[in-house]
């Protein structure tokens, strides 16, 4: 099971959002590479990183930040946030990113969505943002009237390999994930699945450790508010997934 501690840029800070709201920002880091390097110190092999400003504004805003975290430490790195070109796509990976996160530029292109598949199939992870069972973009400040498991079969079906579930309702709020909507997710695709949102307990990590067991796809877990706040050990979680 991978283990991804978070790392949300905004304003070339570390900070911390609850359900995506920048009115409840809480500023964690002033430099974004010094905490991922103190959560690769607990023993993180990935980093999980998302450029809010970009994910607000549409387009890359912290993307010099974020290279310099991907080329300066050992570990791999995952990062979304307003990449909505080809160019933004290039960038990063040339950068050394191992997976390129795609939200809104997935769900208002499909044509855009094909070309890159083709391009960077294994590259990439669609974000399937969730409130309500419907989809959400742009920061999650719009909702669409494309449901979840409709969404999921059309990524299916264009043989996408991993996506990243988020319930946004949970995110940020430390109340432990929808473990509902995680199972419906899990049984309704084949699709490797990074769950997020509202993972806050050991006995959060634990009863997803289960499903691991159950369900072969479930790859990893991104935590962010949880690592930040102190209920959760990264080290301590680290080792209780390695089994």
């Amino acid at each position: 099971m991978q283990i991804l501690p978070a790392i949300d840029i905004r304003r070339g800070k570390c900070v911390r959002l609850i359900q995506g709201d920048v009115r409840d920002e809480i500023v964690y880091s002033n430099e974004p590479l010094q905490m991922a390097k103190y959560w690769i110190g607990k023993g993180a092999r990935w980093i999980h990183v998302v450029d809010i400003d970009g994910a607000l504004i549409g387009k890359p805003k912290n993307i010099d930040v974020i290279i310099k975290i991907i080329k300066s430490i050992d570990a791999n790195v995952e990062v979304g946030g307003g990449i909505r070109t080809e160019t933004d796509i290039k960038r990063y990976i040339r950068a050394g990113v191992k997976r390129v996160i795609l939200s809104t530029s997935a769900i208002l292109s499909e044509e855009f969505l094909d070309d890159m598949l083709k391009k960077y199939k294994e590259k990439l992870v669609i974000a399937v943002d969730v409130k309500n069972n419907y989809i959400a973009i742009k920061g999650w400040k719009d909702m669409t009237e494309i449901k979840m498991l409709d969404f999921i079969q059309k990524l299916e079906k264009k043989d996408v390999k991993r996506i990243i579930f988020t319930d946004i309702k949970r995110d940020g709020v430390l109340k432990g994930p929808n473990f509902a909507s995680i199972m419906t997710v899990l049984k309704n695709t084949k699709m490797k699945v990074i769950v997020s949102g509202g993972i806050s307990r050991m006995k959060n990590i634990k009863k997803l450790l289960e499903y691991e067991k159950k369900y072969e796809n479930l790859e990893g877990i991104i935590i962010g508010q949880a690592l930040y706040k102190g209920t959760l050990d990264l080290k301590e979680v680290i080792e209780i997934a390695k089994g």
